[in-house]
C-alpha cells in the first residue's frame, strides 16, 4: 500500500475489528434466531425501502430470482410480509412488510440499541462517548467522500 501512512493502516485495522466485534455481538442479541441471514437482509431492505417486486429483491441481493422465492416463501409463511399486487402494474406482484414483521425488525433493534447505550454508559465517561461521537463522525465523512469519488 504504497503511499499509505502507517496511522491510516492502523486505524483501518482497528475499525475493522472493533467493528466485527460490535456487529457479532449485535446480531446475537436480534430476535432472528429462526430467520437466516438472508430472511433478515430482505426485511431490513424492505423496512428502508418500501415495497419491492421478488426480481428487484434478487437484484439488489444479489441472488438467483429462484432463491429469493425461496426466502419470501420462509417470510410468508413465518407471516412477516405480504404480497400485494403493484399498484402501477397489476401484473406484477410486491411484497412488503406486515404490521408482525415491522415489530419484529423494531424490536430487534430496540434490544441492540439498548445494549449498547448501556455498555457506553457503563463502560466510558462522558468525554469518552463525546469523543466516540466525533471518531465516528469522522468516519463516516470520510466514507461519504470515498463513495462519491
Amino acid at each position: 500500500m504504497a503511499g499509505v501512512s502507517e496511522s491510516a493502516v492502523q486505524a483501518a485495522s482497528q475499525v475493522r475489528v472493533v467493528f466485527g466485534r460490535v456487529k457479532r455481538r449485535l446480531k446475537a442479541l436480534a430476535d432472528t434466531d429462526d430467520l437466516t441471514p438472508s430472511q433478515s437482509s430482505v426485511l431490513s431492505r424492505l423496512d428502508k425501502e418500501g415495497p419491492a417486486s421478488a426480481s428487484e429483491l434478487a437484484a439488489a441481493e444479489r441472488v438467483r430470482p429462484q432463491s429469493m422465492a425461496a426466502i419470501l416463501a420462509g417470510l410468508r409463511e413465518a407471516e412477516l410480509l405480504e404480497r400485494n399486487p403493484d399498484p402501477e402494474d397489476g401484473r406484477r406482484q410486491v411484497v412488503s412488510l406486515t404490521t408482525a414483521g415491522r415489530n419484529r425488525l423494531q424490536g430487534d433493534r430496540k434490544v441492540r440499541q439498548e445494549w449498547l447505550a448501556e455498555t457506553l454508559q457503563e463502560h466510558c465517561t462522558e468525554a469518552e462517548r463525546q469523543t466516540i461521537i466525533k471518531a465516528l463522525a469522522l468516519l463516516d465523512h470520510a466514507i461519504e467522500a470515498a463513495t462519491d469519488r
